[in-house]
């Protein structure tokens, strides 16, 4: 999993590009810690390139939503996929981790 970031006016994206599965989802936590530890507590992380993720993959997002609210701030993700969007829907997470079609509406109201 390729993994980058930016920071924005009032959030930090991530893009995560690959499958997020149990080899890459300590790396997406240990990224995550690190933009977090960074001052940047409000994250989107982008899935548009994350065609494919398990319940490690997921397990690492709710982590990373822990850590950022924990630093005062939330995690949200935008453009999930097919495939993604049926795990987050059979696992009820997606009532947890709020979905937006793109990461400038993650945070765009707020």
């Amino acid at each position: 999993m390729d993994l980058s970031y930016e920071v924005k006016d009032s959030y930090a994206e991530i893009k995560a590009a690959g499958r997020l599965n149990m080899v890459s989802a300590p790396k997406l936590r240990e990224f995550v810690a690190d933009v977090v530890a960074s001052g940047s507590s409000r994250i989107v992380v982008n899935l548009e390139d994350t065609a494919f993720m398990d319940s490690s993959g997921l397990g690492a997002l709710i982590g990373c939503l822990k850590a950022a609210r924990q630093a005062g701030g939330d995690l949200r993700i935008a453009a999930v996929q097919p495939q993604v969007k049926m795990v987050l829907e059979l696992t009820s997470m997606d009532r947890v981790l709020t979905s937006y079609a793109t990461a400038d509406e993650a945070f765009g109201n707020d």
